[in-house]
């Protein structure tokens, strides 16, 4: 069953960003994560109820909340932000950079050492945000815009990277903190979105996108993930197959939603697995 649940999370995963792109040019980035993170949350309540384990103890909500904020609120807002100005295979190409900056935290929060090898694993992955950087800069199409969006998406790998170093060191049951986690995430982004948007109406297909995505990628993708990492017998082996994802997500933009491939993205996305590979051995 390992491989079935890692099968199921690589393809969900590898389709997000095209997805949330093609949401993202039709609403509003914090409607659009509002709505997605609402059905996220109200699912894992049904998930959680029926598994019994829901729970009204205030430290473990005000901690899954606070850890919400920081790592999904605040991850998905500058990912979005960046989505918005980059074709959607360059922002997850840098968005997964959130494997080294795994290692970045785990140094001071979780007391690891920052080794040799762990330094040119960054230094690589670094070079590939460089390279995707030099690319734009390179084009006529090259704005202000299209860099701020490449640094928010460096800043969105930063918030998952702490997040996951936070929540490993934490410990709290993930059916129930994913739970909290998602509603934290969707009230801040009802907030912001009403201070700063104007919100419209959903048609029926991108009502349908919304559930998906909330649904599927959001809720269902990280149980699957749980799950694949719970019952394998290989930890490591298993989180590698997460290094799948970028790859499956550029030929999804290219191929299903028919973005132009960017010269750029192949290079990047060599140097930075390369140095998540480089800095897990």
């Amino acid at each position: 069953m390992t491989n079935f649940y890692a099968a199921v999370t690589i393809i969900l995963w590898g389709a997000m960003p095209a997805l949330t792109k093609d949401l993202l040019n039709a609403l509003p980035s914090f409607e659009t994560l509002a709505l997605s993170s609402s059905f996220a949350a109200i699912f894992l309540f049904a998930v959680n109820r029926r598994s019994k384990t829901l729970t009204c103890d205030a430290g473990k909500i005000f901690t899954a909340a606070s850890l919400g904020f920081v790592g999904l609120f605040l991850y998905s807002a500058f990912l979005y932000y960046g989505l918005e100005r980059l074709a959607s295979q360059e922002a997850c190409v840098l968005n997964y950079l959130w494997p080294l900056m795994i290692v970045l935290f785990s140094c001071p929060v979780l007391g690891e050492k920052l080794t040799r090898r762990k330094l040119l694993a960054v230094g690589m992955s670094f070079a590939g945000v460089v390279v995707i950087m030099l690319g734009n800069a390179s084009t006529q199409n090259f704005s202000a815009d299209k860099f701020a969006g490449a640094l928010s998406c460096v800043i969105a790998a930063a918030c998952y990277g702490l997040f996951s170093v936070l929540n490993k060191k934490i410990r709290l049951e993930q059916k129930f903190a994913m739970m909290i986690i998602w509603a934290t995430t969707a009230i801040c982004a009802f907030v912001a979105g009403f201070a700063t948007e104007n919100w419209s109406m959903p048609n029926a297909g991108q009502l349908f996108g919304l559930l998906w995505l909330g649904v599927m990628i959001n809720a269902v993708a990280y149980l699957t993930w749980a799950l694949a990492l719970e019952n394998s017998a290989d930890t490591a082996r298993t989180a590698n197959l997460a290094y799948l994802v970028p790859i499956l997500a550029v030929f999804v933009s290219t191929f299903v939603f028919g973005e132009e491939l960017s010269a750029t993205v192949i290079p990047a996305l060599i140097l930075i697995l390369g140095g998540i590979l480089v800095g897990r051995k």
